[in-house]
């Protein structure tokens, strides 16, 4: 038997824990008004900014329209409020961690932290790549292909909500690693099982991108593409830590023996 005690975890009522959670659910959303109110006063220059890609590729003379009465002011604010809570997003995850922190062990706790600081990372590369890589390439395209005597005007309404789930489409699929990893240190599914089945994950990304993302095809292979190699990359990551695994079992075998 080991001489080491049994760790013991925190334990609460329901009442306490639900106190605790409206506590943590107060400060996320208290986090995320602090991070609006300076985003909602330059709401038009967030709108410049994020609005960027399409008026670079625009013919000369076009210019982005307001079809609704209220959408020249909504449209920026909305935009105000989506970068706030993304901003703010480290703080809210911080938050949900900070409720479910006290009823892990202290192993669970090493494993959990590197894998969350690494996907709000991840999440925010993806958004990057979106705006950087995905945005230029998709706008150009679609004015090429725009047909001869059509004006290709597109709404403020309508960019800002493609925009956003572009943003959230890629920045869930740069969490592709994390999920590899997670799965594999946690013996839900083998390496050995996801290194045999590439054939079907591709197939896989394929379909989730089609879905996540708007109904353009361009988009849709570039987020499959760049899963797939995400995918790549997670099999890369947890064949490292399950290696090191093994060796630190291994050293604490010789020592125990």
């Amino acid at each position: 038997m080991s001489d080491k005690p049994e760790e013991k975890l925190a334990e609460g009522t329901l009442i306490s824990h639900l106190l605790e959670l409206r506590n943590r659910l107060m400060r996320a959303l208290i986090a995320v008004i602090v991070v609006l109110v300076p985003c909602a006063y330059k709401a038009n220059w967030l709108f410049e900014v994020i609005s960027s890609p399409i008026r670079r590729r625009l013919p000369p003379g076009d210019h982005l329209i307001a079809t609704g009465v209220m959408a020249p002011f909504m449209t920026p604010f909305t935009l105000s409020m989506y970068i706030a809570l993304f901003i703010a997003m480290p703080y809210v995850l911080y938050q949900v961690w900070a409720f479910v922190a006290p009823g892990l062990y202290r192993r669970e706790k090493r494993f959990a932290i590197p894998l969350l600081a690494s996907s709000i990372v991840l999440f925010y590369c993806g958004m990057a790549f979106a705006f950087f890589v995905v945005f230029p390439i998709v706008f150009r395209f679609f004015v090429v292909t725009t047909p001869t005597g059509v004006t290709w005007n597109a709404d403020i309404n309508n960019y800002v909500n493609f925009v956003m789930k572009v943003f959230l489409a890629f920045g869930l699929a740069f969490e592709t690693p994390v999920a590899v990893v997670l799965l594999v240190m946690t013996g839900l599914i083998k390496l050995e099982k996801l290194q045999q089945n590439r054939g079907y994950v591709a197939i896989a990304v394929t379909v989730i991108a089609g879905i996540v993302t708007p109904s353009d095809a361009l988009s849709m292979s570039i987020m499959a593409g760049s899963m797939y190699l995400l995918y790549e990359v997670g099999l890369f990551f947890a064949r490292m830590a399950l290696k090191t695994r093994r060796e630190r079992e291994q050293e604490a075998a010789v020592k125990g023996a």
